[in-house]
C-alpha cells in the first residue's frame, strides 16, 4: 500500500520559505495516500502562478497549464481516463479571475473531479498585484491608492451555481485540510476547495497571525448540517466566507460521467480508437 512518501520526488519546491503551498501539497500527498492510491492512479492538474508549480513537486501524473485553464485540462483527462483521479490547482487569480468563467460551469458541470485554490488574495508570481479575492482599499503595486473592487465571495458563488461540494480550510491545519481533500476525492462529483495560503513575501496584511484571529471553524457549531443548502450560505454570510472546514455536501446529483449516453465504462485510453474504412466513409458522407 502505498504512503505519502511515495508521492514524493526529487524536485525541490522553490516557493518562499514559510508559504502555505507547502503545507498544501504535503496535504495532497497524505490524502491520496490515505485514499488508497497510488502514484499511477493520480494526475494532478495546475494553472499558472505560484500554485501552478505544485504539479512537478508531485510523484503522479502532472501538467502544468496555461493561466486559468486548468479546469478543461482536468476535465479532458477525466473523460479520457475515468480510473484517474484528478485533482486541479490553482491561486485564487488563476480560478476566480482569468478562470472564473471555467471554474463556474465545471461546478454546475458536476464531474469526478477535485479542485483545491491555493488563495492567498494576491498575485504572488508577478511580484504583488491585487486578485479578485483582496479586500477593498488593498495597497498593491496595481492598487497605491487601495483597491476600490469589492472582494469576490468564491464559495457563495460555487453554491449559488449549484455546487455539490464545498469545502475550506487554512494551510496551518494541515489535519483538517487533510481531511477535507481525502472527502473531496471520494465525493462522486465536482468538489472545490478553497484553502487560505498566505503569501509571506508580498500580502503583509493577510498573515498567518491575521488568519488565526479571523477564521471560525465550523466545529465550534456542533450542530451544523452540511447538507443544508441554505444553512451553508447563511453561515458563509454570516462569517464573511471565513469559515473553515466542510461547508456543504449533496449526495443526491450524479456526476457528469455517469449522465452522458453511451459513455463507456472502459476509459477512452483503453479502448481501441480504430475505425474501418466503411466506418469512416460513412461518416464523411453525413457531412456531404
Amino acid at each position: 500500500m502505498a504512503t505519502f512518501k511515495d508521492f514524493r520526488n526529487n524536485v525541490k519546491p522553490n516557493w518562499c520559505p514559510g508559504c502555505g503551498d507547502f503545507s498544501i501539497q504535503a496535504a495532497i500527498q497524505r490524502a491520496a495516500a490515505s485514499c488508497g492510491l497510488t502514484p499511477e492512479e493520480l494526475a494532478v492538474i495546475s494553472g499558472i502562478g505560484c500554485s501552478g508549480r505544485i504539479s512537478g513537486y508531485i510523484h503522479a501524473y502532472g501538467l502544468h497549464g496555461i493561466h486559468g485553464r486548468a479546469l478543461p485540462i482536468a476535465q479532458g483527462v477525466k473523460l479520457a481516463n475515468r480510473d484517474l483521479t484528478v485533482i486541479a490547482t490553482g491561486g485564487d487569480g488563476d480560478g476566480f479571475a482569468i478562470g472564473i468563467g471555467h471554474t463556474i460551469h465545471a461546478i454546475r458541470r458536476n464531474m469526478n473531479i477535485t479542485y483545491i485554490v491555493m488563495d492567498n488574495q494576491i498575485y504572488g508570481l508577478t511580484k504583488g498585484q491585487t486578485s479578485p479575492r483582496s479586500a477593498e482599499g488593498f495597497v498593491t503595486k496595481s492598487t497605491p491608492d487601495g483597491a476600490i473592487e469589492s472582494t469576490l465571495s468564491p464559495l457563495e458563488l460555487a453554491l449559488s451555481a449549484g455546487a455539490t461540494f464545498v469545502a475550506q480550510s487554512f494551510s496551518s491545519d494541515i489535519k483538517q485540510l487533510t481531511a477535507l481533500i481525502e472527502a473531496g476525492i471520494k465525493h462522486e462529483g465536482f468538489s472545490i476547495i478553497n484553502v487560505f495560503s498566505p503569501c509571506v513575501t508580498f500580502n503583509k496584511i493577510n498573515t498567518y497571525e491575521w488568519f488565526k484571529e479571523n477564521i471560525v471553524n465550523l466545529e465550534s457549531f456542533p450542530d451544523y448540517d452540511p447538507s443544508n443548502r441554505v444553512a451553508a450560505m447563511t453561515k458563509l454570510m454570516e462569517t464573511g466566507g471565513m469559515i473553515t472546514g466542510l461547508i456543504y455536501q449533496d449526495h443526491s446529483r450524479k456526476c457528469y460521467e455517469d449522465q452522458v449516453p453511451g459513455f463507456q465504462d472502459t476509459p477512452l485510453a483503453h479502448q481501441n480508437l480504430q475505425i474501418s474504412r466503411k466506418q469512416f466513409d460513412n461518416l464523411v458522407a453525413e457531412f456531404k
